[in-house]
């Protein structure tokens, strides 16, 4: 008699290795033009990472949502690294920009994969039909999409949402973002207790965290069920408060907790056949 061996849920590694405010200035890693970013994602893809989260950036370094800008950054990306990564574009507004162009933008670009900040596109000049309408194209688009959210309230929220309708079932992907609103943006693995607790759907769900507990925090995700989102968006150290050499040195580290925990690394075809609709 055959026994069917299960295997643990692979480990979905992002990596976000510039976001909307880091400069080479602080660290000379940190990618801002589309050859950098493509030479980031190649060393971050080869250490395991199987998703890059990119922000794109103005001649002059300052985030930018400009789609045509987006379409030569994943055109550079995609030649570099192929369909070996998911190429989740961010829709930030990072000071600069209001809901609706943070909406247009997706809409235009129609990327393989976004992410959205609730709260940033959740204002009275969208409405709740708003909400509807954007959440309900992107499910008919295939948009691979993590929701991005901040507390316990965006939680509470975004179930409000789903359980009246105005957001469709569709593979929705959320992100914890752990410790942002906390002093000095320090993280602990314990933030992600009450994004458990007020987590009643079946999504599947990601963190991402501040500082050198960074990996810890993402440890404790990948223990209990999660994935992780790391980088030098967020955190320039590694595990033990020096200075990390590169992105790819931790997402290493992510891979590393990964093994411990007997679980393997997703591949991008593995999130692709997860999250595209349809």
């Amino acid at each position: 008699m055959s026994t069917v061996v299960t295997h643990p849920d692979p480990l979905i590694v992002t990596v976000a290795p510039n976001g909307a405010y880091k400069q080479p200035a602080d660290h000379a890693e940190v990618p801002i033009t589309p050859a950098t970013l493509a030479s980031t994602a190649k060393a971050c893809r080869e250490a395991g990472a199987a998703m890059l989260h990119m922000h794109i950036r103005e001649p002059n370094g300052r985030h930018s949502l400009d789609a045509e800008g987006y379409r030569e950054a994943l055109r550079v990306v995609h030649a570099a690294v192929g369909e070996s990564m998911v190429l989740q574009v961010t829709s930030e507004a990072a000071g600069r920009y209001q809901a609706p162009a943070q909406i247009a933008m997706v809409r235009q670009l129609r990327p393989e994969a976004v992410s959205i900040g609730l709260r940033e596109i959740d204002k009275p000049g969208i409405g709740e039909a708003g909400l509807a309408d954007f959440f309900g194209w992107l499910a008919r688009e295939r948009v691979m999409v993590q929701v991005i959210l901040y507390d316990v309230a965006d939680v509470q929220r975004w179930q409000s949402l789903r359980s009246r309708g105005l957001v469709p079932d569709a593979p929705w992907f959320l992100l914890f973002v752990l410790g942002r609103y906390t002093a000095g943006q320090t993280s602990d693995p314990r933030d992600l207790l009450p994004f458990l607790a007020a987590h009643e759907g079946t999504e599947p769900w990601a963190v991402c965290a501040f500082g050198a507990t960074e990996n810890a925090c993402i440890t404790a995700a990948a223990a209990l069920g999660g994935h992780a989102r790391v980088g030098f968006e967020n955190n320039l150290l590694l595990k033990d408060g020096s200075r990390a050499p590169d992105n790819a040195a931790l997402v290493r580290q992510a891979a590393e907790a990964a093994a411990a925990l007997g679980r393997p690394l997703a591949g991008a075809d593995h999130i692709r056949q997860r999250f595209r609709t349809g």
